[in-house]
């Protein structure tokens, strides 16, 4: 903070960057301005002049004019009819200079925009990870959790059966009892292995080529898979990447009504491009459900970015782009 002195005030506004590029602007602002202006006063004036022109003053005589006459008059307003349709584009161009003074002086500096992103990266990761966190607690508490209760009540009671074994029919009763909590010590298993397997693919330890050519052997619809990875990405970009194909893989099966579809995947100049094409009907956007939120937002986390191309009808193309390494 400056202090109250006239030489401390003074310092502090010569080394005022923004202001100094707040006056810089309004410099600069004024010759684009006038071009701005110019331009929509030919645009919109001359087109309005060459429209009536034809019918001014001499409208009397115009019905005496040979066909030549009636000729040159139509052009002369079509050509201003075609000012007046190309004026709002023309005064758009016209008020590029302004456009980008504003935005080169007056926007945010690139650091300031780099602070940004990774500010709003730091909060996506974190809303990230809550979300993860909270999905892998409700698994463990509505599923393996119920399972195991349910596993040792059935257990209890065998216990209880076993106790008065000597009676008849407890011994058989018994029976069923283990065989239930075997079965069900089995089925929490299963769900132990797909929520670890949700946490980190084994597949992944073999590398991203191999968890994706598996994923897509397992595809309900018949998929082609290529990829090009001459080097192996980081495990942070190789676990994106893996759970992004994952889910854009499951919205073609849900949701595009698809016969086919493609996953490409390459490395190029430290960049992981991830494509997947299907030919579905089309429409997907990410404001249309929360999947798509939640891969813009996993992607963004590292500096990613996702391209959607799915006009009504597809095909779809959507491509996922995130640095090789950290």
């Amino acid at each position: 903070m400056p202090g109250r002195g006239l030489l401390n005030r003074l310092g502090a506004a010569i080394g005022d960057v923004t202001g100094w590029r707040a006056v810089i602007h309004g410099l600069l602002r004024l010759p684009a301005a006038v071009i701005a202006c110019a331009a929509a006063a030919g645009l919109w004036g001359g087109g309005l002049l060459l429209l009536v022109c034809p019918l001014w003053g001499h409208f009397s005589a115009l019905a005496h004019l040979s066909p030549p006459g009636w000729a040159v008059a139509a052009l002369v307003s079509a050509a201003g009819l075609a000012l007046l349709l190309l004026a709002p584009r023309g005064v758009h161009l016209a008020l590029a200079p302004e456009r980008m003074l504003a935005r080169t002086l007056l926007g945010p500096a690139p650091g300031e925009t780099r602070i940004r992103r990774l500010e709003q990266a730091r909060a996506l990761a974190a809303e990230d990870a809550t979300a993860r966190l909270r999905r892998i607690e409700r698994d463990l508490h509505d599923g393996t959790a119920a399972r195991l209760v349910t596993l040792a009540m059935s257990l209890g009671m065998a216990q209880g059966e076993l106790d008065q074994a000597d009676q008849p029919g407890r011994l058989q009763r018994a029976r069923v009892l283990v065989d239930s909590a075997h079965r069900s010590a089995k089925e929490t298993v299963a769900e132990l292995r797909d929520l670890i397997r949700g946490i980190h693919p084994p597949a992944l330890d073999q590398g991203l080529e191999v968890a994706l050519a598996t994923l897509t052997a397992r595809s309900p619809i018949p998929t082609r898979f290529e990829a090009d990875l001459p080097e192996r990405p980081a495990p942070a970009i190789e676990a994106i990447a893996y759970f992004c194909t994952t889910e854009l893989l499951a919205n073609v099966v849900k949701h595009s009504g698809a016969r086919h579809a493609v996953i490409e995947v390459r490395v190029r100049d430290g960049l992981l491009t991830l494509r997947v094409r299907d030919d579905g009907t089309g429409g997907a956007a990410i404001g249309t459900g929360s999947g798509l939120r939640g891969l813009t937002a996993r992607v963004q986390t590292l500096d990613g970015v996702i391209g959607i191309n799915s006009p009504a009808g597809g095909p779809t193309v959507i491509t996922v782009e995130l640095p090789s390494h950290l």
